[in-house]
């Protein structure tokens, strides 16, 4: 659920390192909304990560 339908980001792994230097698998994952956007000229729901709600890739419905 976490991918933006606009850029394709999704979730990143990676390793978290502590003080003590143990590591340990972890995500990242991108601030993605559930927003109604016009696509194919129509209102429909869709997931945008916020840069490309910023950025005006996406087109909002009111």
């Amino acid at each position: 659920m976490a991918k933006c339908d606009f850029c394709d980001k999704g979730v990143v792994f990676g390793i978290a390192v502590s003080h003590s230097h143990r590591r340990s698998n972890r995500t990242w994952k991108p601030n993605v909304k559930r927003v109604k956007v016009i696509m194919d000229g129509a209102p429909k729901h869709a997931y945008a990560c916020t840069r490309c709600l910023r950025s005006g890739k996406v087109t909002r419905a009111v």
